[in-house]
């Protein structure tokens, strides 16, 4: 009998490795990340009949994402869910869930600048549609791998973030199953909602206080300087780079693609900075996977009008 040569038969289909659900309110973002992760080069289906979800899964070669939201025909949560935990059962595959978010302001005077319909208020106003929508997908959002909150976020930050989770390689050091993202803020401004854990450094020394050092941050030198005299500085660090040495093994071990944690203070300048530079430090020497955002310094102005500053766009899948 003759050896059989593989090299003979014809390609066999790949089958995907990584599958993305992004879902969502509308006018949350939802196009521009389907269009990011094409542009990865994912396979991308929007809003597809929910009866057809698994069927769409098998015939996808490479990465997939699929789009789902309120225009989607039979769209429930339960019905999302159900889905998605049937495709992981027949397939092995377990599904990365993201919700795009923004605040109901901002997407009302998104809808109103677009001149769009909301999927949800045929009948009523804007606010009321977004309200309903809400409701819907709250199961989706409580569970959802990766929440983004596109209030204030440009679309290159938008890009950058999905580049760090779904574009590239996994595995480092071993650590392949678990992104840590590292995000610097200031309280006024909010606590960032996709954050799973939040330190608060604003009771260290602040060189806002010191007018040489004001108009700097966090990642200047001499500031890192003022804020590590600090006497309470070095115990601060260690216990917080500890509580993330025992947490993080643990998300990895259940299955957790994703951790964010937040570390604010009062201006998101100066010492929520430095102590987010230092951890992530920190962490790649463990060889985490380590991605940092300072959203304090990067925050859209409302009068920026260049390409780095453009806004997540109003038009919705």
């Amino acid at each position: 009998m003759s050896r059989l040569d593989s090299s003979a038969l014809p390609p066999q289909p790949a089958r995907p490795h990584r599958f993305v659900l992004v879902t969502g309110l509308s006018g949350a973002g939802k196009l521009s990340i389907m269009q990011i992760l094409e542009d990865l080069g994912y396979e991308t289906v929007d809003n597809p009949p929910l009866s057809l979800l698994e069927e769409t899964l098998g015939r996808a070669v490479g990465n997939l994402a699929v789009c789902v939201g309120a225009r989607t025909r039979g769209f429930d949560d339960s019905a999302v869910l159900q889905a998605l935990h049937n495709v992981h059962e027949r397939t092995g595959l377990r599904p990365e869930l993201v919700f795009a978010t923004a605040n109901p302001q901002i997407l009302q005077r998104r809808y109103t600048e677009s001149r769009h319909r909301h999927p949800l208020a045929t009948q009523g106003t804007i606010a009321e549609g977004i309200a309903a929508e809400e409701a819907a997908t709250a199961r989706l959002r409580q569970v959802a791998d990766l929440l983004i909150d596109t209030s204030e976020l440009t679309l290159n930050a938008l890009r950058r973030m999905i580049e760090q989770r779904f574009g590239g390689e996994e595995g480092v050091s071993g650590q392949s199953g678990l992104l840590v993202t590292l995000i610097s803020f200031a309280y006024p401004a909010g606590l960032p909602q996709e954050a799973d854990l939040v330190f608060d450094a604003r009771f260290l020394r602040n060189p806002h206080y010191d007018l040489m050092l004001r108009p700097r941050t966090g990642q200047d030198p001499e500031v890192g300087a003022y804020i590590e005299a600090d006497p309470d500085f070095s115990r601060f660090e260690a216990g917080l780079e500890g509580m993330l040495d025992l947490l993080l093994p643990r998300f990895l071990l259940e299955g957790k693609k994703y951790a964010t944690v937040a570390i604010g203070c009062t201006g998101g300048r100066h010492r929520s900075v430095h102590v987010a530079e230092r951890v992530a430090t920190h962490l790649q020497a463990g060889g985490w996977r380590v991605a940092i955002t300072h959203r304090e310094l990067t925050r859209a102005k409302p009068a920026q009008n260049t390409a780095a500053g453009t806004a997540v766009p109003a038009q919705e899948a």
